[in-house]
């Protein structure tokens, strides 16, 4: 029985020619990254365990990126900064992309890629639940907690149990109505939030080999919203033009053998789904954006690591041209790169900031993860008391952005961006298609 793109990576290595679902086995880690909220624990473990002079394993190989948390008066948060600076300092790690700096960032999952540190066939893990958005390259990425990034520190390995792996298949050309966060949607609202539990989530098709690279981000990044150990989509020439666009290191691509084995097979027509929604107050919550026509809502949210890459803020920018928010819309770059895109990016003639201004919408000052974690109280977007809003990130359980009266609605930016428009959620499919019958005029 031959493997899959999952076993294959974990396999390698762990200097193996082959392993199966449920074995147990030492990996070499090719990155680590940790940020301002799971740094400072990482740590504290790290030294405790290997010693105060401890060095990490390897340098070149450790990545820390300050995102949640950073503008904000909040001291606690500015003590977990200061702690990083710190250890980079006594480690003088070259990777840290610090907040006011000209190296800073923002959203790890985004700067990652951005940054060339993720590759088609490599190991990586982080101490973040959503670095399994980096699957979209083709590699094993996972979130771990801080006790075993501390020992990924000191020894540049990690005890694993290979995961089964579901797969799922869209088929068909992607409907001009539908983005990667619909898809996902549907999958977790089909197979719950549990329905992956310790497995690889691989994806594939026609439906999903169309997507963008940051689409692709997107499909893999919320995996873990059904539990799921790693997603991973097979690396293509879309791939890899933006892989050695970021960086000149090696890297070795794999595929599935032609007897792969997988745990499950789901297949969807494309076509047949709708843009999608998941309601308070969980991502398997699902229901469709026309069916929630009723629903009002108080704020409009685009950003974060599964909204506020390009290509979202392009297809929220489609939906605003020309139009006013009916009520507080945040827009939130998830990085420096992406902030500097909003300026020199046009849509018919006009910058999509200049669009987003033009509607109304409040920009973030800087890119970050801004509320999708809530944050202390003065954080931008973060929603203080009793409201509804209807979002781009990947999470709805109470108190996740802020107040725990508040209700969240997950959706694609275009349903998120049209609802802004109307004050209610809206299928955004009654926008695209007055904008497509304009276009043909």
């Amino acid at each position: 029985m031959g493997m899959n793109m999952t076993e294959k990576i974990l396999a390698r290595h762990a200097g193996k020619v082959s392993v199966a679902p449920g074995e147990n086995i030492w990996v070499d880690v090719d990155v680590l990254m940790t940020h301002d909220v799971c740094g400072p624990g990482t740590i504290q473990i790290f030294h405790k365990q290997f010693g105060a002079a401890a060095r990490v394993w390897d340098r070149e190989k450790v990545v820390v990126i300050p995102d949640h948390y950073i503008f904000t008066k909040d001291l606690h948060a500015h003590r977990n900064l200061d702690l990083l600076r710190s250890f980079v300092t006594e480690q003088q790690l070259p990777y840290f992309y610090d907040v006011g700096t000209p190296k800073y960032k923002g959203v790890c999952h985004i700067a990652l890629p951005e940054e060339g540190h993720t590759r088609p066939g490599e190991v990586l893990f982080g101490t973040d639940s959503h670095t399994c958005t980096a699957g979209a390259f083709g590699e094993f990425a996972t979130g771990i907690g801080n006790t075993d990034a501390a020992l990924i520190m000191g020894i540049g390995k990690l005890w694993v149990k290979v995961p089964e792996t579901m797969r799922f298949v869209f088929e068909g050309p992607l409907p001009p109505y539908l983005m990667a966060k619909d898809l996902i949607l549907h999958i977790i609202g089909d197979i719950g939030v549990d329905g992956a539990t310790y497995r690889a989530m691989e994806f594939a098709g026609d439906g999903v080999m169309a997507l963008s690279i940051e689409e692709r981000m997107t499909l893999c990044n919320m995996v873990i919203e059904a539990g799921g150990k790693n997603g991973i989509i097979a690396p293509d020439e879309v791939t890899e033009a933006f892989v050695r666009s970021k960086t000149n290191r090696p890297y070795e691509v794999v595929a599935n053998d032609a007897d792969a084995r997988f745990h499950s097979l789901r297949v969807y027509q494309t076509k047949e789904i709708e843009p999608t929604v998941a309601k308070p107050h969980s991502p398997d919550n699902r229901d469709t954006a026309f069916r929630c026509r009723d629903v009002v809502v108080d704020r409009a949210y685009i950003g974060s690591c599964t909204g506020g890459k390009v290509t979202d803020f392009r297809a929220a920018a489609s939906i605003l041209k020309g139009k006013q928010v009916k009520v507080d819309t945040f827009v939130v770059p998830a990085t420096t790169e992406v902030a500097r895109a909003l300026a020199t990016e046009y849509l018919d003639g006009e910058s999509l900031q200049s669009i987003f201004e033009s509607a109304g919408a409040r920009i973030a000052e800087g890119a970050s993860c801004a509320a999708c974690l809530g944050g202390p109280s003065d954080t931008f977007g973060r929603l203080n008391k009793s409201e509804v809003c209807i979002s781009t990130t990947n999470r709805n359980f109470p108190g996740r952005m802020g107040s725990k009266s508040a209700q969240v609605y997950l959706a694609s930016p275009y349903t998120v961006a049209a609802s802004a428009v109307t004050g209610k959620i809206t299928d955004p499919r009654e926008f695209l298609a007055a904008r497509a019958d304009r276009r043909s005029c």
